[in-house]
């Protein structure tokens, strides 16, 4: 059993307390920075959130795509087949790898975006 809350419930908490409390009564330059600084929160814990399952997502169709090795080098080997020519949109494995990989790190990255909106309405 955890003695204290999970990492994303705790930005979560500080995000509300900023935005809810601390924001309104700020003005200028300081409201802009705390903007800011509640995008970087909130972004912070998307990726803790999320990241792990979407990059094991993305493993498998690489996996799927290109054989098996780690993710980083998938990733790079899939760039070099790309750049080469070895690789098009006209794979219709490559582009759907490409589409679910976007849609996984906009939802981390801006999950506001209206193109991610748009992708992703059902």
């Amino acid at each position: 059993m955890s003695a204290h809350p999970p990492t994303p419930e705790v930005l979560a908490a500080i995000a509300r307390f900023l935005r809810d409390q601390v924001a309104p009564t700020l003005k200028d330059d300081l409201a802009f920075n705390m903007r800011v600084t509640l995008g970087a929160l909130e972004l912070v814990r998307r990726e803790i959130e999320q990241a792990e399952s979407a990059d094991a997502r993305e493993h498998q169709r690489l996996v799927d795509l290109m054989g098996e090795g780690e993710l980083a080098a998938l990733r790079e080997a899939l760039c070099d087949r790309i750049a080469a020519g070895k690789l098009t949109l006209d794979d219709p494995a490559l582009a759907a790898h490409l589409r679910a990989t976007a849609i996984d790190r906009l939802a981390i990255d801006q999950p506001s975006y209206s193109a991610y909106l748009a992708a992703t309405k059902t």
